[in-house]
Formats: structure tokens, C-alpha cells, sequence
């Protein structure tokens, strides 16, 4: 036991160590697109942000992930062995191959399908009946609410084309609903479910976010010379990109805190769960490691693939980006960085039109798990 114990630990630093090398594009692309730091420079930032990223949170996600996905006493040493080696595997050989894809979701899948062979499905956290039918209910009033307000808002702005945003309208008031509700804590949702309406909602919700930010971002800039716009953003990316670097530490980073936690209280060394001061330091120092080394490869799809950048585009994108994972980390909800800020990057590119955004990749990084 003791052996297991021991390599699982260590397999859980490695976890972080390949999360921080894949998602090191979340952290540098914008602002290497933008050409605004050199890529030693933003590596180097984005490492240290990292790093300090969890220092400045609860531990909320490492508890979801100990706790909330599948039954406590599921959570051997073993079947936590198995689903982090699992997911290491599965991380690395996507870094190697240049794929982006959600660390997160890897290790939550892990969890259950290991969980799932040794116990069982009875094993896993599913969420009742009750909580789906008040997520559906939230959606679909979310829903109409939207496709109500925002083409009565256009017609009122005296656009001769405000029927178009009827379905615009739906999709951002489906997207906003269960957030706001989360806000006012009118609704609860959390483990599996929130999980998996997270998928959908984070990059929905970058989209949104950077959306606004950058057409708020352009019209205050709109009558100011290229040269001086250049100046400023290019200062203010490197405040937003330390700012996303934050947020994707405080939620990235707390994956292997969950899981070194639930080995050791699986293993009788804690009386309760609660993530040690010395967990918490190892976590945020192998994501840090890993994100030192780059993952150049899938930096290069997300700086240049999906959509080009200008430097205040770059800082609406990441402010925007940081604004979501901050708040989605609150409530303790892991969620995929790198869809968060596809989302982001996305928005941006569509302040320029339609065509700005290259839609085959944003379908092929978004269907990968």
C-alpha cells in the first residue's frame, strides 16, 4: 500500500507537470500572436503566475474532484493510481502530438471509468433526477428570456435586420442562465453534473465575455492613432495575460491537490479532507515546471490557427478569459482551460466578422475531449 501510495503522488505531480506542458498555450498564446513578449518571456510569466495562481483561491476544485465525482469509498489508493496514470498518459501523448485538449476532463473521465470497474456504475455521483429537470427548466426559460430581449433591444436601436437575433438571442440567454443563477445562489450544481454543463458553458462564456470586452475596447479606442493604441496594449496585455495565468493556475493546478488529497485521506494519513499546505505548494510547482517547458506545438495552434490578433484583442481576450475562470473556480467547478479561452479568442475574431474566425479548427479543438 504504502509503495502505491507513494507512486501515486508522484504520478499525481506528474499530472500537473504535463498539464502545465499542454496548457501552456492557454497562458502565452495571445500574447505571443500579439507579438508582445518573446516566448522565453511569456513562458516565464506565465509560469510564475501559475504558480501563484491557487495561493489566492479556495481549495474548492480539489474537493470536487476528491469528493464529489465518484463515492468516497471509491476513492482507493488504487483506483486513483489507475485513473491518474491514465490521464497522464493521455495528456502527454496529446502535447507530443500537438493536440490541446482538457486536462481536466482527462482526469475527471479517469476517475470514473476506474471507478466504474472496480465498483461498479453505482459508484459514480450522478446527479438526481430533480437537479436535471431544474437545469433544463433554467435553459429553456434562459432561452426564451434571451430570444426575447435581445432582438426587442435591436428593434429598438432601430435596426431594420432585428429579427436575425432571435437565435443569438437563445443561445446567449441558455448560456447566461445558469451562471447568473450560481451568482445570486438561487441554483446549486455541482460534481458531475456541473462538470459536464460547464463543457458547454465555459467557452460559450469566454465567447460572450471577450465579445462585449472588445467592442467596449474599440470604441473607446476608436478615434485614437495606431501608434499610441499599439503602446498602450501592448503594456496592458502583459497585465492580462499574468491575470489569465492566475486563473488557470487557481483551477488547473488544484487537479492534482484533489487527488494527492483523497489518496492520503483514502489511506488513513487525514482525518478529514482537507488539502495540506505542502500538497497545495507541490501542485502549483509541477504545473509551473511544465509550463517552462512550452508545449510549442500547441501553442502554435492556439496563437495562429484560430483567428489573427492585435494587441488589444489579445488583452480582451485574456482579461476576458481570467474574468471566467476566476468566477467558475468560486464555486468549485473544474473546467477546461483551453475551451475557456478558444471561447475567448473566438469572440475577438468575430468582432472582425464571420470569416475572421477559423471555424474548422475552433470545431476540431472543441470536439476533442
Amino acid at each position: 500500500m504504502a509503495y502505491v501510495l507513494i507512486l501515486g503522488i508522484f504520478l499525481a505531480i506528474l499530472f500537473n507537470f504535463v498539464n502545465g506542458l499542454n496548457d501552456a498555450a492557454n497562458s502565452i498564446a495571445t500574447v505571443i500572436a500579439t507579438r508582445v513578449l518573446t516566448p522565453p518571456q511569456a513562458v516565464g510569466m506565465a509560469a510564475f503566475f501559475n504558480m501563484i495562481g491557487p495561493l489566492f483561491f479556495t481549495t474548492a476544485v480539489a474537493k470536487t474532484i476528491g469528493k464529489e465525482i465518484v463515492d468516497p469509498s471509491a476513492m482507493t489508493v488504487h483506483t486513483i493510481f489507475i485513473a491518474v496514470l491514465i490521464a497522464v498518459v493521455w495528456v502527454f501523448i496529446s502535447s507530443r502530438i500537438g493536440i490541446p485538449i482538457s486536462t481536466s476532463h482527462a482526469l475527471v473521465g479517469g476517475i470514473l471509468g476506474s471507478a466504474i470497474a472496480a465498483f461498479g456504475i453505482g459508484a459514480c455521483l450522478w446527479p438526481p433526477l430533480e437537479s436535471i429537470a431544474g437545469v433544463t427548466v433554467v435553459f429553456v426559460s434562459g432561452g426564451i428570456s434571451g430570444g426575447i430581449i435581445l432582438p426587442a433591444i435591436a428593434r429598438w436601436k432601430g435596426e431594420s435586420n432585428w429579427r436575425e437575433y432571435y437565435r443569438m438571442g437563445s443561445a446567449c440567454g441558455v448560456t447566461l442562465a445558469v451562471p447568473i443563477l450560481l451568482a445570486t445562489h438561487v441554483f446549486v450544481i455541482k460534481g458531475i453534473l456541473a462538470i459536464v454543463l460547464f463543457i458547454f458553458i465555459s467557452p460559450a462564456l469566454g465567447f460572450i465575455a471577450s465579445y462585449l470586452l472588445c467592442l467596449l475596447v474599440m470604441r473607446i479606442i476608436a478615434r485614437s492613432r495606431e501608434r499610441r493604441i499599439e503602446h498602450h496594449f501592448n503594456r496592458l496585455q502583459v497585465f492580462s495575460a499574468a491575470f489569465y495565468s492566475m486563473g488557470h493556475g487557481s483551477n488547473d493546478a488544484q487537479n492534482a491537490m484533489g487527488i494527492i488529497t483523497a489518496m492520503l485521506f483514502s489511506a488513513g494519513m487525514l482525518q478529514e479532507f482537507r488539502v495540506p499546505p505542502w500538497v497545495i505548494v507541490v501542485s502549483c510547482i509541477a504545473i509551473s515546471l511544465g509550463t517552462l517547458l512550452g508545449g510549442w506545438r500547441v501553442v502554435g495552434t492556439m496563437a495562429k490557427k484560430i483567428t489573427h490578433l492585435r494587441p488589444y484583442q489579445g488583452f480582451s481576450a485574456e482579461t476576458a478569459g481570467g474574468v471566467v475562470l476566476s468566477f467558475i473556480t468560486t464555486f468549485g467547478i473544474p473546467v477546461s482551460t483551453t475551451h475557456a479561452i478558444s471561447g475567448a479568442i473566438m469572440g475577438v475574431g468575430a468582432t472582425q466578422g464571420y470569416a475572421a474566425v477559423q471555424w474548422s479548427v475552433v470545431r476540431r479543438r472543441q470536439c476533442t475531449p
